[in-house]
């Protein structure tokens, strides 16, 4: 780690193969590395999430059945990991519309 990168925090969550397949993994791997050296990610990789607090983003993985979520929030000091989850399908999707 170059000394200007930004640790990560982990408050919950984790990224390990299973559940994660090995290509999400390094994925999220790759995009939290970008994040932690100050680069500021847009979709569809990444999203503001102004309604959970400020600096709140997410990140989000698709793998090969799945997409995961990478709830986190960028400090002055550090990336905080805030949560790690398997985004569920919308209601529209369920019912198969």
């Amino acid at each position: 780690m170059v000394s200007r990168d930004k640790p990560l925090a982990w408050l919950h969550g984790e990224i390990r193969t299973p559940p994660f397949s090995e290509e999400a993994r390094l994925e999220a791997g790759f995009l939290l590395r970008k994040i932690q050296q100050g680069e500021k990610l847009s979709m569809p990789q990444s999203r503001p999430m102004p309604s959970i607090g400020t600096r709140c983003h997410e990140l989000r993985i698709n793998d090969a059945n799945k997409t995961w979520r990478i709830v986190h929030r960028i400090d002055s000091d550090a990336i905080v990991i805030l949560e790690v989850f398997e985004k569920e399908k919308n209601w529209n999707q369920k019912v198969g519309k």
